[in-house]
């Protein structure tokens, strides 16, 4: 769940008991590579743009470890706050330990059991360009072994904002954000922003890319976009709030170009999305919790559609 929403918005024990690993987004390094200074996050903003302390991210930690699930740590993101340094200096070989060092410690001063690392689009081109993706990953896999953390990624699956296959071998998780095919200003208008197809498509994509079934991970969203009068952008639990059962549907209007539509996932979808990945890889990861209901009622389905038996 991203800090921006307030860590404090993080759901009830028996909701977040639905989830094996809660992912706190996101932090980002000064141009020193410094996560924490003087006991405070560097770059890490939440509500209305002020920096999360780190006694709120600790709490918010411990508050997922009482539902019994594992809390991680997420660095970077798809928009890169102007209070970071630049990546592409930092992974540079001269200062790549130094950034290695300073996730190593605020993974300790968090109190989290991983990190995830979310170098997105032309940022993450860049970086595997010049080289430094790959070795940054390994050096912060091989600081994280140590200390017997988890390393995970986020993935797109679109030329230019793919996780190199150099860099896989690394993550104990590799989570494909299988959704956002349209959307505000860019795809093709009239189409859906996360259809079951492109989840099959995608699992194949990665399989294929050489991630083993033990560690892909389908990403659901809990989240849709609207067309022609409506909001660009809505949470599930707003549709539901707004639309009632039409928000149990994919589509909400009528879906076509220059049309009014809103795309988004309903519960049957996300349980159809979720059985396959039971079958194919490992399991699930949403973006994010905090958008379903405050009963998390998509996590239900999904969670019901994991718990089914497995194949062979």
């Amino acid at each position: 769940m991203p800090f921006a929403d307030g860590l404090a918005a993080l759901p009830a024990r028996n909701v977040l008991a639905r989830y094996s690993h809660v992912t706190l987004a996101f932090a980002n390094p000064d141009a020193g590579g410094n996560f924490v200074i003087n006991g405070a996050m560097a770059c890490a903003p939440g509500p209305r743009g002020a920096t999360t302390g780190l006694a709120a991210l600790r709490d918010a930690v411990a508050r997922v470890h009482r539902a019994k699930a594992k809390a991680l740590i997420s660095v970077a993101g798809g928009v890169i706050p102007g209070c970071a340094g630049d990546w592409t200096v930092l992974l540079q070989p001269r200062s790549r330990d130094a950034i290695v060092a300073g996730i190593v410690a605020l993974a300790d001063e968090a109190g989290v059991d991983g990190v995830d690392v979310d170098l997105e689009g032309a940022l993450l081109t860049s970086l595997d360009q010049a080289g430094g993706y790959t070795p940054f990953v390994a050096a912060l896999a091989a600081a994280l072994k140590r200390q017997g953390k988890l390393l995970t990624c986020a993935t797109a699956s679109y030329e230019g904002g793919m996780v190199p296959v150099t860099a896989l071998r690394w993550f104990d998780y590799v989570s494909v954000m299988s959704y956002d095919a349209v959307g505000p200003g860019w795809g093709r208008p009239g189409d859906e922003h996360a259809p079951y197809d492109k989840a099959v498509a995608d699992v194949k994509l990665w399989r294929d890319r050489g991630v083993p079934r033990r560690r892909l991970v389908l990403g659901l969203p809990y989240y849709g976009y609207g067309y022609g009068g409506y909001a660009a952008t809505y949470a599930y639990r707003d549709i539901l709030a707004t639309f009632g059962a039409q928000a149990a549907a994919d589509v909400v209007g009528t879906r076509c170009a220059g049309c009014g539509y809103i795309t988004q996932n309903g519960p049957a979808t996300l349980a159809r999305k979720a059985a396959l990945a039971r079958e194919q890889a490992a399991g699930v990861m949403v973006w994010e919790i905090t958008q379903d209901t405050e009963d998390g009622q998509l996590g239900l389905a999904v969670s019901t559609a994991l718990a089914s038996r497995r194949g062979d």
